[in-house]
């Protein structure tokens, strides 16, 4: 049996050795392809990201909101950083109760639609209790002038996405057409010297938010 089968198992393995060398010829460029295509298939998919904030690629991850300010954001629902990215920044900051005077200021000024429908902007948004830093009376003088109003809305309006490293020290042009100013580094901002961002880096559809804890008021042009 043994002297049968010998002749066969050497044809066999003759022929497979032939069929492989001009295999291994064609195919030796294709080996790092192969390799490069598994190791992409098999790379693990992104971690779930923080409760509350967006998913982002593992190829191209983006920072965290942070700030004090960022636990007072719904942990879900249209409020919640997820929602929030989902719209504009208009919409967004309506689903967001820590922002519900600053919608009401950007109604009465007739800016939904423009802050809606812009490009790759920052907005550098006060909180409820930076707006109840001002006066009761100088408020509601403020929201009943729809121009001064406009004004002091569109200066907190930069017409390019800031990520955070870019607020370590520059100076920006606002919608207002007049700059604002920002510095500090980490996490911890502040935009004119005076106002402090409370949670930084909210994503929207359109914007990068910057919740801050003092309004912003335009120079005296």
């Amino acid at each position: 049996m043994t002297v049968i089968r010998l002749p066969r198992t050497i044809a066999t393995v003759a022929t497979v050795a032939a069929l492989a060398l001009p295999l291994a010829a064609c195919g030796s460029d294709d080996k790092k392809d192969d390799s490069a295509s598994k190791t992409a298939t098999s790379a693990p998919a992104a971690a779930p990201s923080a409760a509350g904030a967006p998913a982002t690629s593992a190829a191209t991850p983006a920072a965290a909101p942070f700030g004090p300010a960022c636990s007072a954001v719904p942990a879900a629902g249209a409020g919640s950083f997820t929602g929030m990215a989902q719209d504009p920044v208009a919409t967004a900051a309506s689903n967001n109760p820590v922002l519900s005077t600053l919608v009401a200021a950007v109604k009465a000024a007739g800016l939904v639609d423009t802050l809606n429908t812009a490009q790759n902007i920052t907005v550098f948004a006060p909180t409820n209790d930076a707006f109840a830093k001002i006066p009761k009376d100088t408020l509601d003088k403020l929201l009943a002038d729809k121009d001064a109003l406009t004004k002091v809305l569109t200066y907190h309006v930069v017409g390019q996405r800031l990520a955070p490293a870019r607020l370590s020290g520059g100076s920006f042009e606002t919608l207002e057409k007049q700059p604002l100013t920002t510095k500090g580094s980490g996490d911890a901002y502040t935009v004119n010297d005076t106002s402090k961002v409370v949670c930084g880096n909210v994503s929207t559809a359109n914007a990068t938010v910057y919740l801050v804890d003092t309004v912003l008021m335009p120079p005296a042009s």
